[in-house]
């Protein structure tokens, strides 16, 4: 088993080292939030954004003056990428099903999905405005259900980015703040004298917005970690080193600290891929971001067989992964940690990110080894219940439970299951005691 690294990006320590200061920044700032409240908020905006309104949260005038400047096609190509998102969350939410069953003989249990019931969606947006994001995160919540969405996003050069409010609106926010960064996700999450706390913090964001839903988590919920872009293609010989280098650097322009990684089992294609990716540093208009990332965080790793491929791939478990190679079924049916998988050479990344109606607020830094992406089911709670029908069932569950208890130590649990027992078995448990084997109750658990 040979596995080469023809490019390495930068060191892990040197990586953990940035992390630390980011959770010190961010610690520092909700602190402020949590004390100052909107005097905070107004001063971060300003200091960050240099943006200080009356009024972060938008009136339904300013909404509809911000719609009407964009043009009839942005409006339609808007709403179809919306569409697309919409039709597949309403696919997903109809596969999560309320299930009711009997167990025994008069014994009913079941769960019910319950929308959360506040969710401050956030929107990328002080580089390029993120209109997408607003699809995944408002679109999707409103199909849950949610009955408030709250939705913010940061000025776009100095104001509100007229697509990204529309966005915000068509699919379904009931608030829209121009407000970003760590202020916009603690105001969500801690509240200030004119935004109500929400329950849930969903959306992608830079590093500073990630670790605030990180320290944050617990206090409110969230959908996942979904920080800086990350990007892997999985290639052989079956695909060219245009596609490669353009894929990678399609994501690579997201930011400075965008991991993007070619796997591949042909040396041929490593180089070339290597070699296209500087031609197109000379040409694409973002590549001052793009080179950033490529030189920090780009890796070419070279493996001698399709299986070893598999078990890089799920080690990095990178956020998108575009499979094109002979057996891209196979990575399908085999991979386990990723975001989101982009099969065959006729899709890519950023139809996900833009248009084709999957969510692209995925997990990274390797979250997808335990959970998927952000999903109409994030916004569902889901919760059981049970009741009892017959004085019979009463008395059955809980004698077993009564001596369940006991056996535990937990003589105040057994009470409830005794007093049950006294009254709807007929039998009088001594106090604080093991419940007796009841006639109803069946052979296994006389046993």
């Amino acid at each position: 088993m040979t596995i080469t690294h023809l490019k390495r990006g930068k060191p892990e320590a040197d990586r953990a080292a940035d992390d630390d200061k980011t959770r010190a920044t961010v610690e520092t700032i909700l602190k402020d939030i949590q004390a100052n409240g909107d005097a905070a908020v107004r001063a971060l905006s300003e200091r960050f954004d240099g943006y200080a309104p009356d009024s972060f949260r938008l009136n339904l005038a300013q909404i509809e003056a911000l719609i009407a400047t964009l043009t009839p096609q942005e409006i339609a190509d808007i709403k179809f990428a919306q569409e697309q998102v919409v039709k597949f969350s309403q696919a997903q939410r109809e596969s999560m099903t309320d299930t009711e069953v009997e167990t025994l003989p008069g014994v009913i249990l079941g769960h019910k999905n319950i929308p959360v019931q506040s969710v401050g969606c956030y929107v990328p947006g002080g580089k390029f405005p993120m209109v997408a994001s607003a699809h995944m995160s408002v679109a999707t919540a409103k199909v849950a259900g949610v009955p408030r969405i709250v939705a913010c996003t940061p000025p776009f050069k100095g104001q509100p980015n007229a697509a990204v409010i529309a966005a915000m609106h068509f699919g379904g926010a009931h608030e829209i703040w121009v407000l970003g960064g760590i202020q916009a996700i603690g105001a969500m999450a801690l509240g200030t004298e004119t935004m109500e706390p929400v329950h849930m913090l969903v959306g992608p964001g830079n590093a500073f917005v990630a670790e605030a839903k990180r320290q944050l988590f617990g206090r409110v919920g969230i959908d996942l970690f979904a920080g800086p872009t990350e990007t892997m293609v999985i290639a052989d010989d079956t695909v060219d080193a245009e596609l490669c280098a353009t894929d990678l650097l399609g994501q690579a322009e997201h930011g400075y600290n965008s991991p993007a990684v070619l796997l591949t089992t042909s040396r041929k294609l490593a180089e070339a891929t290597l070699a296209e990716i500087d031609r197109l540093l000379a040409i694409l208009p973002t590549a001052d971001t793009a080179r950033a990332s490529w030189q920090d965080y780009g890796e070419v790793i070279l493996c001698d067989t399709y299986d070893e491929m598999l078990d890089v791939a799920n080690d990095i478990a990178s956020e998108h992964v575009q499979v094109m190679t002979d057996r891209d079924d196979w990575f399908l049916e085999n991979m386990t940690c990723y975001g989101a998988l982009f099969l065959g050479p006729r899709t890519n990344v950023a139809n996900g990110d833009k248009v084709i109606g999957t969510n692209h607020t995925l997990p990274t830094k390797k979250a997808g080894r335990y959970t998927g992406g952000l999903w109409v089911g994030k916004f569902l709670k889901t919760h059981s219940y049970q009741r009892i029908l017959t004085d019979e069932a009463a008395a059955r569950i809980g004698a077993a439970g009564s001596r369940l208890c006991m056996l535990e130590g937990f003589a105040g649990h057994a009470e409830q299951c005794n007093l049950r027992v006294r009254r709807y078995g007929g039998v009088n448990v001594p106090y604080a005691k093991a419940a007796p084997v009841l006639p109803c109750e069946t052979p296994a658990e006389k046993a």
